[in-house]
């Protein structure tokens, strides 16, 4: 039996990158890129300004809020 990896609490570039290409293809977002510093650069439209988050930790909040604005503006289906 192989024990079981604990989550650290540091999110995995891969992480943020994940959650990063599901926004952008669902139209939320316009672009996030990673850079080798472990900023992240994000752009909500084409013309807009580019935002700079300090690392993969940062894009899960970001994340977070598109979600709750995005459920909170989608008419109840119950």
């Amino acid at each position: 039996m192989n024990p079981r990896s604990l989550r650290s609490s540091e999110p995995a570039t891969a992480e943020a990158g994940a959650w990063a290409d599901v926004l952008v293809r669902l139209q939320l977002l316009h672009a996030v890129v990673p850079t080798p510093t472990r900023q992240w650069l994000v752009q909500d439209r084409p013309d807009g300004p580019v935002r700079v988050l300090a690392s993969p930790a940062a894009v899960l909040p970001l994340v977070a809020t598109i979600q709750q604005r995005t459920r909170s503006t989608r008419p109840e289906c119950r």
